[in-house]
């Protein structure tokens, strides 16, 4: 029998968003196995880092954190093949994922190369996207409002068409395009309808009215929300660092 590969969605970074069902089977683990950058920690195992057990074994996928796109299928590649060595012997790895496995998550790499071959059980988790929305104190959409979710870095042809045929709108991976989206949704008219969040449920999150916000550039867990429906919902008059 081959051990069980389970995907743990950690949440947006406060440990006390992690589900109870993840704080069990990390606690219980016996290998677990998570992305890492080439310098500094794992973003995914801090989260966790209480509730891992001692003695456990680590499996880091060390993935380069780089602006341009680099050759990542090598990565997940040796990673799977050392994961499946474990799963062969019997034992169950727990991989941790920041946010949700599903939703942009590093785990559905891992999932698409081992699904065919090992049980996989997927633990959803708080995804930034309404983890942002709470910190934000607005809702994020409502009734047959559609929202559309916007990966920053798209051109700008790309963003105007998608916002223009959504009521609401998330844009994700801000980073380094703030200055360019910031423009685009002053010309677009919605500036003043745009929340910003940064670093989400962690003690050093930001949360500011995008129009109020003087910066340039944003840190990759970043997130611009509008809401443009039918709903008389206003973005609260608050800035917090």
């Amino acid at each position: 029998m081959s051990g069980t590969l389970y995907g743990i969605g950690l949440g947006p970074g406060d440990p006390e968003l992690m589900t109870l069902k993840a704080h069990r089977l990390i606690s219980s683990a016996g290998v677990i196995a998570y992305p890492a950058p080439d310098t500094g920690a794992s973003f995914a195992r801090s989260i966790a880092a209480d509730v891992i057990p001692a003695g456990v074994r680590e499996i880091p996928i060390v993935v380069p954190m780089r602006v341009d796109r680099f050759p990542a299928k090598e990565i997940y590649d040796t990673a799977a093949g050392e994961i499946a060595e474990v799963l062969d012997s019997g034992a169950d790895v727990v991989t941790l994922c920041e946010g949700d496995p599903f939703f942009y998550g590093s785990f559905m790499y891992l999932f698409e190369r081992l699904s065919d071959r090992f049980p996989i059980e997927v633990v959803p988790g708080v995804t930034s996207l309404t983890a942002c929305a709470a910190q934000l104190q607005r809702p994020l959409t409502s009734r047959n409002d559609v929202l559309t979710v916007i990966p920053g870095p798209l051109p700008d042809d790309d963003i105007r068409t998608r916002i223009e045929s959504a009521q609401a709108v998330a844009i994700m991976k801000v980073g380094r395009h703030l200055k360019r989206l910031k423009a685009l949704l002053a010309a677009m008219g919605l500036l003043e309808k745009a929340g910003y969040v940064e670093r989400a449920s962690l003690a050093d999150q930001k949360v500011h009215r995008l129009v109020d916000l003087e910066a340039d550039t944003a840190p990759y867990f970043s997130m611009i929300l509008i809401y443009k429906g039918d709903e008389a919902w206003t973005l609260p008059p608050f800035c917090s660092s």
